[in-house]
């Protein structure tokens, strides 16, 4: 028996042509803290809901410690959420993340994720959500993903109509402050996937993970 048979998430990977996506282990959490101390945004404006990279470098790296550990522990087959490591050339540069909710039901994801600064801008946007859209699309048996991002940050919506997502309303959020933003909602039915032009691959996705995520 291996780390596996006791947690089969752990066995996930998908690779695409750049890039190696995997579930967050605790060996990734020292390079995933340095790719966020290489800063993700500007600064003067707060992308995420939680305003976590106003942080001291020191918290950053516990707080990202402690927000894998809580998402893991939460997995159920009727919640869970899997964040993977986005490897590149052996080094994880940032993560991205699936979320579902009663998943054998709703047939629904939702998406996150950030990524080091001077990774950004060359497409691995794209190609990392690509990844995981074509993971839940065409092997959880997804029928649609839905994601969201404040009205300014355009590289995020850039990405999301890239890959044929549609406005599916707004909402106000909270950031640093109590200052409230616009954050513009987005669907992506399976059908209007905007694929690329590259294959997918899976591995180690078994009965034990399709149980484990309830798919």
């Amino acid at each position: 028996m291996d780390l596996v048979d006791v947690w089969p998430a752990f066995g996930l990977t998908l690779r695409t042509p750049r890039l190696e996506l995997r579930p967050v282990r605790d060996d990734d959490l020292v390079g995933l803290t340095d790719a966020a101390l290489g800063g993700i945004h500007d600064p003067a404006v707060m992308p995420f809901a939680f305003p976590w990279t106003d942080q001291a470098p020191d918290v950053i790296g516990r707080e990202l410690a402690r927000h894998v550990w809580r998402e893991r522990v939460g997995t159920t087959p009727d919640g869970w959420t899997l964040l993977f490591a986005v490897i590149e050339d052996g080094r994880p540069i940032g993560v991205q993340d699936v979320r579902a909710t009663r998943f054998a039901v709703l047939r629904t994801v939702s998406t996150g994720s950030w990524l080091t600064a001077s990774r950004q801008g060359i497409g691995l946007g794209i190609e990392m959500r690509a990844a995981v859209l074509a993971f839940c699309f065409d092997h959880l048996g997804a029928e649609a993903a839905e994601s969201g991002a404040i009205d300014w940050n355009d590289r995020s919506l850039g990405v999301s109509r890239h890959l044929g997502y549609v406005e599916n309303g707004e909402r106000r959020v909270v950031s640093r402050a109590d200052h409230v933003e616009r954050e513009v909602l987005l669907r992506l039915e399976r059908d209007a996937f905007i694929r690329p032009e590259w294959s997918l691959e899976v591995a180690g996705f078994d009965d034990a993970v399709r149980a484990q995520l309830g798919a």
